[in-house]
């Protein structure tokens, strides 16, 4: 059962009227499909570290990942899936994510609300290796200042984490169309997990439609406990196509 403070952090960021936008990501490589006239895109990419909500998965190792998303012709219903390694204290060596989504705009804001099943594979006989993961995100820009909004929720996670909160606020400024920096702050509590405060600073370089470059420091209040949530560089960049 989530946490009370959370849950109610969390609606309260979202229907408050703060200026906020998603990270933008090039539509490259979409391809006219079926489903009523829908697009393919196709992404990829390699770092030196996997952080999901400031904490590492690969205990600090470097990762690679492929992923694949239809999206329909109005771009406001989605589906995906996407393939990574992972270090999981399970023993599960690889996570496989598949969701589905709706993202409308409405009262002048971006919004985003997906559905996301996760997979982890190579997990110890009797370990949990399942996890349902529903987020949802509000956003907005102006001109060069960007922002965002998001809310995460897990009802029951994998290992042995039960269900868990993630709240997060990040800003951005893009320089030229090219360059941009973000920033980003959030908490996450679990049950039965680490609860913790992770915040990140960095950069992001677009070379060209197809490929762009990240550099990024991330850093959380239980720096020291472990490589999962130890403060460290990552960079790496995307491939879209």
């Amino acid at each position: 059962m989530a946490r009370p403070i959370a849950l109610a952090a969390a609606a309260a960021l979202l229907f408050t009227a703060l200026p906020a936008v998603a990270q933008e990501s090039p539509a490259v490589g979409e391809v006219p499909g079926a489903f009523g006239g829908g697009s393919w895109s196709f992404q990829a990419g390699a770092f030196s570290d996997y952080r999901s909500k400031g904490a590492s998965k690969t205990g600090g190792d470097p990762y690679a990942y492929g992923a694949v998303e239809w999206a329909s012709a109005s771009d406001v219903f989605y589906a995906g899936a996407e393939v990574s390694n992972i270090e999981s204290s399970t023993g599960a060596d690889t996570e496989i994510e598949l969701a589905v989504g709706y993202r409308p705009e409405a009262f002048g804001y971006n919004w985003d609300f997906n559905a996301a099943h996760k997979s982890y594979l190579g997990a110890r006989p009797g370990q949990e290796d399942q996890a349902w993961e529903f987020t949802s995100d509000v956003s907005r820009s102006i001109g060069p200042a960007s922002g965002r909004l998001r809310f995460q929720y897990s009802p029951d996670s994998a290992g042995s984490t039960r269900s868990w909160t993630w709240v997060e606020a990040r800003a951005g400024w893009k320089f030229t169309p090219d360059f941009r920096t973000t920033a980003a702050i959030g908490r996450r509590e679990q049950v039965n997990g680490v609860d913790y405060t992770a915040w990140n600073i960095g950069a992001t370089y677009r070379v060209n439609d197809n490929l762009d470059f990240d550099v990024r420091w991330y850093d959380t209040s239980e720096d020291g406990r472990s490589p999962t949530y130890d403060s460290q560089l990552v960079a790496g960049f995307n491939v879209y196509f």
